[in-house]
């Protein structure tokens, strides 16, 4: 991965690349423009400080910068809740010096949790690190991600399913997701905003290393500083045994469990999803040795 300076400049540049003079409420001279957006003296206008120190926190050096400048120059480059609290995770690494992580996230779920899990009955469930390690699931979770937990894409037999690795190095999954493209933007986006929040986790850094060096398409991805936030939403799979299936999912942070998530997988009832959801249940029941 590159530096923590590398990381601010290229984020804050490609934010800028993305917002014309016009979009911005400026006037747009006339004449051919040597840079793709705004320019940093246009940025620094909008946010209200002087184009000097936006150069230079542009460059990197963000120590002492305040909460209020970077709000300012957060709504000059339109930034959405995933970028700025992006931005505002890079800063805090910058004012905190070269720390650790203060504490990891947890290599497995507690056995409270577990019974969560399997007490979901009608839902899929499962628990997420924020490298997309898959640490925990109920039943019919594992059975939604039984191409992820399949696959010869881990890291060994005994290591938890990744969804980025899956993605990006498993050749099988393109089939898996109808929104293909999606699910890989997803899984970069996510580990990017991760990278912000836990710059010093080597097993992210290792993870990133790893698939920036074994695909194009997550390089590709990655060089695009794009971040996302992960709560509610549509998710379509090409499952093997049910076939395109469309659920429901809900984020839920585990507050006991720093850096843990648990995502809930549902369908509308009556529809054919949760016909399809309901079938997936019961096949899993029937494969519940294999599966376990």
């Amino acid at each position: 991965m590159s530096s923590r300076n590398d990381e601010v400049r290229e984020f804050l540049s490609t934010r800028r690349a993305k917002i014309t003079p016009q979009a911005a409420g400026l006037p747009a001279y006339g004449g051919k423009r040597r840079v793709k957006g705004l320019r940093r003296e246009e940025v620094a206008l909008l946010a209200g400080i002087s184009a000097d120190y936006y150069t230079r926190l542009e460059k990197g050096r963000l120590t002492g910068v305040s909460d209020s400048v970077l709000g300012a120059i957060a709504g000059a480059l339109r930034l959405d809740e995933a970028e700025r609290t992006y931005l505002f995770d890079l800063a805090r690494t910058a004012n905190a010096g070269v720390v650790r992580n203060l504490r990891p996230a947890a290599a497995k779920i507690r056995p409270e949790v577990q019974r969560v899990l399997d007490s979901m009955i009608t839902a899929a469930a499962c628990v997420c690190n924020g490298r997309l390690d898959i640490i925990g699931t109920n039943l019919l979770a594992r059975a939604l991600y039984s191409p992820a937990f399949d696959s010869p894409a881990r890291s060994t037999p005994l290591a938890p399913p990744n969804i980025a690795r899956f993605n990006f190095l498993d050749p099988n999954s393109p089939a898996f997701y109808p929104d293909f493209n999606e699910a890989e933007n997803t899984a970069v986006q996510l580990l990017r905003a991760q990278a912000g929040r836990t710059p010093y986790d080597k097993q992210l850094t290792d993870l990133i290393g790893e698939l920036t060096t074994r695909s194009d398409s997550f390089a590709r991805r990655w060089a695009s500083h794009d971040v996302r936030v992960y709560r509610t939403g549509l998710k379509r799979f090409s499952h093997p045994v049910v076939g395109e299936i469309a659920v429901s999912y809900e984020a839920m942070e585990l507050l006991a469990d720093e850096g843990l998530t648990m995502m809930t997988y549902t369908a509308e009832p009556g529809t054919a999803d949760d016909e399809r959801l309901r079938l997936l249940a019961t096949w899993a029941t029937t494969e519940r040795a294999d599966l376990r």
